[in-house]
């Protein structure tokens, strides 16, 4: 031990309570129900946060001046950031871990076998290391190494995220509560992190270097994405798992097909009189599959008819039936709640009540409403149907 003081401020208080909280959610997601495999890679994700922001938690205490072996201790290891975080959404669209995983978290695992290692060399050698070769070579090729992994697996987040979205408009009826505008966070989570690595890293540039304490905005914005990112993936652990294999796949068909071209229109015409006779599009989580085997077909030949009869994608055809049963409700009882009304005909949130609404009609629920009040009191004095109005606004 050398003669340095242990020092605990608020640097070392805010990265060790942000490592704290980052374990505890890493422990709460593998203990989570719902999708256990993307729930167990955030969990992988919130220890890698961890690692990366230990370093600087001890490091601002002291720890490292008074115990020089600590160098190159083999906790934090960046470049898993960028695959696991790929992994994670990947499973959270098809609840699997994607494929040759492996092979992306080779360069992570030989980050972490060469910190390893430089960290058991006997100090003398390890402290040469670090203050030489590491400083002039290795870590400069790390930093552009993290650069350039970051860059890629947005690239490759975007990629499944758009997927998803197509896939959920095409299969379910309430994709907005899969979609998961959360899992856009995830994707923002991982540019900031990128622009942060690149910011610092120019600054450090420009100026010759950056020391330890520069460098403090860093690793707090890191813990902000970290703890950021396993909260609200707390939130929405219990989600099950809405595609597990690709919207459209083949499944065999139920009596004989037709021959020749269909006639799409004709047959997007019956299923819409039958869906809305039967009234399915009033069970909040109705998807392809389901009203398939209500109408004695297959998913195929059901979302081509959709799609090529009736020139929408499965969502907006039965949101938009949806929105229908809402408006003719308001025309009879203009003052109903719209939210009461909006879960009634089976919407799954506000936000998709509200699109699909304005998609259907072109205007708001609320705009909607005013309008069938004003209707109402047509033929009353100016200062009732003002009053009327007014309390509609509020």
């Amino acid at each position: 031990m050398g003669e340095a003081e242990l020092s605990f401020g608020w640097r070392s208080a805010a990265l060790g309570g942000a490592v704290v909280q980052l374990l505890l959610l890493a422990v709460a997601l593998v203990l989570s129900e719902g999708n256990r495999t993307a729930n167990r890679l955030l969990s992988a994700l919130l220890l890698v946060f961890a690692g990366l922001l230990t370093p600087y938690a001890i490091g601002f205490a002291g720890f490292y001046d008074a115990w020089r072996g600590l160098t190159f201790l083999p906790v934090a290891v960046p470049l898993a950031a960028g695959p696991l975080l790929w992994a994670y959404v990947s499973a959270i669209d098809n609840g699997r871990p994607p494929a040759r995983l492996g092979l992306h978290l080779f360069p992570p695992a030989l980050q972490f076998t060469y910190t390893f290692v430089c960290f058991l060399l006997p100090l003398n050698i390890k402290w040469a290391w670090f203050t030489g070769g590491h400083s002039a070579w290795i870590d400069p090729a790390t930093e552009l190494a993290v650069l350039f992994s970051l860059i890629g697996y947005a690239g490759a987040i975007s990629v499944v995220l758009r997927r998803r979205r197509a896939r959920l408009a095409e299969a379910r009826s309430d994709d907005d509560r899969f979609a998961a505008r959360w899992l856009g966070g995830v994707l923002a989570a991982i540019v900031a992190a990128l622009a942060l690595h690149l910011g610092f890293g120019l600054w450090s540039a420009l100026v010759g270097g950056i020391n330890y304490f520069q460098q403090t905005g860093h690793y707090l914005a890191i813990a902000g994405i970290g703890l950021w990112l396993g909260a609200a993936g707390w939130r929405h652990s219990a989600l099950p798992v809405p595609l597990p294999v690709p919207a459209g796949s083949s499944e065999p068909a139920t009596g004989k097909e037709d021959r020749g071209t269909p006639d799409w229109p004709a047959e997007a015409h019956v299923i819409e009189r039958r869906t809305r006779e039967g009234g399915w599009w009033r069970e909040p989580d109705l998807s392809l599959p389901r009203l398939a085997r209500r109408l004695g077909t297959n998913t195929g030949r059901l979302s081509r008819a959709i799609n090529l009869g009736l020139g929408q994608n499965f969502s907006t055809f039965i949101n938009g039936l949806r929105a229908e049963a809402v408006a003719d409700a308001l025309r009879v009882q203009p003052r109903r709640d719209l939210l009461d009304l909006a879960f009634e005909m089976g919407f799954a949130s506000k936000a998709s009540f509200n699109r699909a609404f304005r998609a259907r009609y072109g205007m708001t629920p609320s705009q909607y409403r005013l309008r069938q009040s004003a209707a109402a009191v047509s033929n009353s004095d100016s200062l009732t149907r003002d009053a009327i109005l007014r309390r509609e606004f509020d």
